[in-house]
């Protein structure tokens, strides 16, 4: 598979959504505790399972690259009343939801949900698990740091019902590792991924970027050997954006250290080759798994989904978010919570949701998220298919966007026939901006979003 064209890429080059959502989160606008508890009804009326996802935002050191949500702090005693208040907030969605209703995934993402001790996990799950019912062959997932984690944590992370976890490695390189604040040795990683696995833990995830200070092809050659031995499930190989006027720590990152255009674009190419080589399947975006992942099969069989936390198999589950800006997805609707620690105690201790922007999908949007999340997920688009669900004629609805995708057309990137879209190999990698054609929003967006490849 030749996934890799650099002259359509450096002609394609621009910046444009991940399309974790569609709307994108950047398009939400006031949103009502009532606007919430209307769509949880409409939510409660169809059925179906539950995802839950909880953000733990605290971290005790800075890594540079970050652009999360996060509180930088060594002061563990901030955990307690952080629960305190999701506590609380897991009481009042908990009283919204349907009991009957399956959680068939659960994932804890931050910061750094290890920031919690081992009890204070176990005891944010417990909680979780009364308030509500939870499938015993779920997805369970959490977010670790290797290195605040031993064999203590990963049995209490099993008590707590998790079966999966995500690691952040970024690059195993000490050069790089200094200069984003994040050291963090192979033999470490490897003994917290020995330790899960003989625990029962099914499924490992790395995170990977490429595009950080002091990177190059020859560096990141020896993460990608190292990171090969570990064997993870699915590995997350990530761009770096950097954009410092958005994310202060960015600004400790010396720029006169990062890639070239062209030595970042030559790291890509060669991560892509060879993790293809070593057997992974490129699911899509900046996710490849190993062919037996659930990832990689629900992509072969048509069932695979994106959402906040990228790439799911769970398609059917509406998202509960829980905890500092969090973003759930209930209904027709998208709800995030608020993003300042402090207005966030307020809110929950007066008896209220944290929700301050959000919006309610409108059939325009459904249509395009269906044709949107087919590509972003499946590399194709059936146009009677889409007629059919969403009662529209494809070419008509679509009328605008046509002579963009000619053009694409012609340069390769998708194969276009009067009844579907395929994407091309080379036209993989581009698959934002393919989805960018049917995005209704971008034309008035002001938003600043990451270069697409």
């Amino acid at each position: 598979m030749s996934l890799f064209d650099l002259a359509l890429i450096k002609k394609y080059d621009q910046s444009g959504p991940r399309y974790t959502s569609y709307p994108t989160a950047n398009n939400f606008s006031a949103f009502t505790q009532d606007d919430y508890k209307q769509q949880v009804e409409i939510s409660n009326s169809r059925g179906g399972p539950i995802s839950l996802y909880t953000h733990i935002p605290f971290c005790d050191t800075v890594c540079f690259y970050c652009g999360c949500n996060k509180v930088v702090t060594k002061d563990k005693t901030k955990a307690e009343p952080y629960l305190d208040a999701i506590f609380k907030e897991i009481d009042m969605q908990g009283e919204l939801f349907d009991s009957n209703r399956n959680v068939e995934q659960m994932h804890f993402g931050g910061g750094t949900p290890t920031f919690l001790s081992n009890e204070q996990i176990i005891r944010l799950s417990e909680k979780l698990q009364s308030a509500f019912n939870f499938a015993e062959d779920g997805e369970y997932s959490i977010e670790i740091d290797p290195r605040g984690v031993d064999e203590d944590t990963i049995k209490a992370l099993a008590k707590a019902k998790f079966n999966r976890i995500s690691l952040g490695v970024q690059d195993f390189n000490d050069d790089v590792q200094k200069a984003v604040n994040r050291i963090q040795s192979y033999k470490q990683t490897k003994a917290v991924i020995d330790i899960a696995r003989a625990n029962g833990f099914e499924s490992v995830s790395i995170d990977l970027i490429y595009g950080l200070p002091k990177q190059s092809v020859a560096t990141f050659e020896t993460t990608l050997k190292q990171v090969s031995e570990l064997r993870p499930d699915r590995i997350s190989l990530f761009n770096y954006a950097h954009l410092p006027e958005l994310f202060k720590p960015q600004r400790r990152i010396n720029v006169l250290e990062l890639p070239s255009a062209d030595e970042k674009l030559a790291i890509f190419k060669y991560s892509m080759d060879y993790l293809l080589d070593l057997g992974y399947v490129y699911i899509g975006m900046d996710h490849f798994a190993l062919p037996e992942d659930p990832l990689a099969i629900a992509q072969s069989e048509g069932q695979l989904y994106r959402n906040f936390q990228g790439y799911s198999t769970h398609a059917d589950c509406d998202i509960v978010g829980l905890g500092l800006s969090s973003i759930g997805q209930v209904g027709d609707s998208f709800a995030q919570n608020e993003k300042n620690l402090e207005n966030y105690y307020k809110v929950i201790d007066a008896g209220n949701l944290a929700l301050i922007k959000g919006q309610t999908i409108n059939d325009d949007d459904k249509v395009r998220r269906a044709v949107i999340m087919g590509l972003i997920c499946h590399f194709k688009l059936d146009f009677v298919k889409v007629e059919k669900e969403q009662g529209i004629i494809f070419k008509d609805y679509f009328a605008d966007s046509f002579a963009r995708l000619e053009q694409m057309h012609d340069d390769g990137l998708i194969e276009l026939t009067d009844n579907s879209i395929t994407v091309m190999d080379k036209g993989r990698l581009l698959i934002r901006n393919i989805c960018m054609v049917f995005d209704a929003y971008l034309a008035t967006s002001k938003t600043q979003f990451s270069k697409t490849i």
